[in-house]
C-alpha cells in the first residue's frame, strides 16, 4: 500500500471548503423545476423544503426577507419554477439551493388563473343556462371562428358535406394558439356580431395542452361570447377538454366535428319531423275521407229504405209479424182459461154437499171408534180390573186396610172381595 504524503492530504474542513468553492463559483445562478415535498416554515419565517423530481431531490431553503415576498403559497404537491443560487453547508457537508424567486410552475399558473376567473364570471352569473340563447334548428348560415389551416376547420366541413347540409358556411380566419389568438378570436365574433353575417356561430380549434388552448380561456373572449347576439357553439378541444368558453357559450360541443354533427342532426330531425307531420297530415286527410265515405254509404242506405215501396214491404212484413203473434196470443189464451176452468170445476166437485157429508161421515166414525178405544170398558176387556170402596175407584192398595170390603169390576161383571192379611 502506497504511502500518502502528509503535505497532499486534507482536512475534512479544506475538503469542504473546496467543494464549497467550486460549487458556488460554478453555479453563481441557478433555476430549477420540481416538486415540494417535507415543506417546514420556521416561526423566524425562513422556509425549508426538499425539492425533487422523478430521478433525484435536493435540500432548499427561503429565507424570511424572499420569503416575504413570493406570490405562490408554498406547500407540499406543488410544482415549482425557483431562481437562486448553490450554497454548502460546511458544518454538516451537504449542499442546498437558496431560493431567491419561487413561481408556480406553468401549467400550475394557468390552472390557478383558469380557475381565478371562472369563480369570477360564475360570480356574475355568466354560466346561467337562463340567460343563454336558444340555438336556431335550421340555420341556413353558419360563421365558424378557427384557423383557416387547422384541421378542426377540415373535419367540419368534411360532416358538413357527408350530411348533405346545404346552408352556407361562412369561415372567420383567426389564430387559435399564441399571445395574439385572444385579440384575434374576440375581433371575429364582434365582426361577426356587427354585419350580422350569419345566424349560428362557431368557435373552436382541435385538440392540445393546457398552453395552445389557453386562447378559448382569456376573459376578452369569454366576455365577447356572452355579448354575443348570435348564438355561440363552444367546439374547443377534445371531448375531455373544458375552457371557459364552453361555461359562458350557448352550447358546448365536444369537439369541432361534434358541434357539426348537432348542425346537420338539428336540420335532419326538422326534416324528420316535417315529413312526420306531412305523413299525419296525409294519414287524417285519408281517415277523414273514409269517414266521409262511410256516412255517405249509411245515407245512401238510409234512402234506400226510405223508399216509398221499400216501406211498404216493411210494413206488410210487420203486419203478417203481428197477425202470426197476435195468433200465438190468443191460442196461448184460450190455454189458460181452460185450465182455469178445470181448475174450478175440480175445486166446485170438492165442494158438493154429498162429498162434504161423506168426508163428515168419515171423520165421525173415525172419532167414535177412538172413543170406543179409549172407554173404561175397552180397558177392562184388554184384562183389567177396577177397584172401588163404594163409587170411589181405588187405585193404590195402601189405601184398602186388612179386613176392608170391596168392589172388583171386571169386564164380564163385578164380585166382592175383603182384603186378607199379606201371608
Amino acid at each position: 500500500m502506497k504511502q500518502v504524503n502528509d503535505n497532499s492530504c486534507l482536512t475534512v474542513t479544506e475538503l469542504t471548503r473546496r467543494i464549497k468553492t467550486l460549487l458556488e463559483s460554478e453555479f453563481p445562478v441557478v433555476s430549477l423545476r420540481g416538486e415540494i415535498s417535507n415543506l417546514r416554515q420556521q416561526q423566524s419565517g425562513h422556509i425549508y423544503f426538499t425539492m425533487k423530481d422523478s430521478g433525484a431531490s435536493i435540500s432548499c431553503v427561503c429565507f424570511r426577507g424572499d420569503a416575504a415576498r413570493l406570490k405562490v403559497r408554498l406547500k407540499d404537491g406543488l410544482q415549482i419554477v425557483g431562481t437562486g443560487r448553490v450554497a454548502v453547508y460546511e458544518p454538516r457537508g451537504n449542499y442546498q439551493i437558496i431560493f431567491r424567486t419561487i413561481e408556480e410552475d406553468g401549467i400550475g399558473r394557468l390552472q390557478r388563473a383558469f380557475e381565478e376567473l371562472k369563480a369570477k364570471l360564475a360570480a356574475e352569473g355568466l354560466f346561467e343556462q337562463s340567460r343563454k340563447q336558444a340555438l336556431p334548428k335550421l340555420a341556413s348560415t353558419i360563421g365558424f371562428v378557427t384557423s383557416e389551416t387547422g384541421a378542426a376547420l377540415r373535419d367540419f366541413v368534411s360532416i358538413l358535406k357527408r350530411r348533405n347540409w346545404s346552408g352556407k358556411l361562412i369561415v372567420l380566419p383567426a389564430r387559435v394558439q399564441g399571445d395574439l389568438a385572444a385579440g384575434e378570436i374576440t375581433r371575429c365574433i364582434e365582426l361577426a356580431n356587427q354585419h350580422q353575417l350569419c345566424e349560428l356561430l362557431v368557435i373552436g380549434r382541435g385538440g392540445g395542452s393546457l398552453e395552445d388552448l389557453w386562447p378559448f380561456n382569456e376573459e376578452q373572449v369569454a366576455r365577447a361570447v356572452v355579448a354575443s347576439r348570435i348564438p355561440v357553439i363552444s367546439a374547443v378541444g377534445h371531448e375531455i377538454d373544458f375552457t371557459l368558453s364552453d361555461f359562458v357559450a350557448d352550447f358546448r360541443a365536444e369537439t369541432p366535428s361534434a358541434a357539426a354533427e348537432w348542425i346537420t342532426s338539428a336540420r335532419q330531425a326538422f326534416v324528420d319531423r316535417t315529413s312526420a307531420l306531412g305523413d299525419r297530415f296525409h294519414s287524417a286527410v285519408d281517415r277523414h275521407l273514409e269517414k266521409a265515405g262511410y256516412r255517405l254509404s249509411m245515407a245512401t242506405v238510409g234512402l234506400r229504405h226510405q223508399h216509398p215501396r221499400n216501406r211498404l214491404d216493411q210494413a206488410q212484413l210487420r203486419l203478417d209479424d203481428l197477425r202470426g203473434r197476435l195468433g200465438q196470443i190468443l191460442d196461448l189464451s184460450v190455454k189458460d182459461q181452460k185450465q182455469a176452468l178445470a181448475l174450478l170445476t175440480q175445486r166446485f166437485s170438492s165442494l158438493k154437499p154429498e162429498t162434504y157429508l161423506q168426508h163428515s161421515r168419515e171423520h165421525l166414525r173415525q172419532l167414535t171408534l177412538r172413543l170406543k178405544n179409549n172407554s173404561h170398558q175397552a180397558t177392562l176387556n184388554r184384562g183389567y180390573a177396577i177397584i172401588r170402596d163404594g163409587q170411589q175407584v181405588v187405585s193404590d192398595a195402601a189405601n184398602v186396610p186388612e179386613g176392608m170390603p170391596f168392589l172388583v169390576e171386571m169386564r164380564d161383571g163385578s164380585f166382592g172381595a175383603t182384603r186378607e192379611k199379606a201371608p
